[in-house]
């Protein structure tokens, strides 16, 4: 019997490797824990999402938020936490402008490796979302022109 070359070899694994990469992609993110922080970056249609230890940014197609603290989840998978958000307006950003912020509200629950998310921003009664986003993946953001 002749030995096995390289690429012959490579071949013959080749669908054993990509089997198992596609099985590992597909393995369950285990769910969130009551009471464990709420912590990774999540993104979505429109919206991205980064949250640590200490608080959270939130990425939209034409505004931004802030979470100012940590975010736990509970027992049944849902987490608040307050924060501010702040519109976008179209066009360049002029030097030394400040956008106005509002006092937020970011709601919402997880479900293993998915989250609906909303904001609430009381003054001036706005809500945002709900919206769907996935752990790790990348947001699909439109920026406002």
């Amino acid at each position: 019997m002749k030995p096995e070359t390289g690429s012959s070899a490579m071949t013959r694994l080749l669908p054993g490797i990509v089997g198992a990469t596609a099985m590992a992609a597909c393995a369950p993110v285990p769910p969130a824990q009551a009471g464990s922080p709420l912590v990774g970056s999540w993104g979505g249609q429109h919206v991205g999402l980064v949250i640590g230890p200490s608080g959270g940014t939130v990425d939209y197609d034409c505004a931004a938020g802030r979470i100012d603290g940590p975010l736990s989840v509970g027992r049944n998978g849902r987490f608040s936490g307050r924060g501010s958000h702040t519109p976008g307006t179209g066009g360049p950003e002029r030097v030394g402008e400040v956008r106005p912020s509002y006092p937020a509200v970011y709601s919402g629950s997880v479900s293993g490796g998915w989250m609906t998310f909303r904001v609430d921003v009381p003054e001036p009664a706005i809500v945002i979302g709900p919206y769907r986003l996935r752990r790790g993946a990348e947001p699909i953001l439109m920026r406002c022109l």
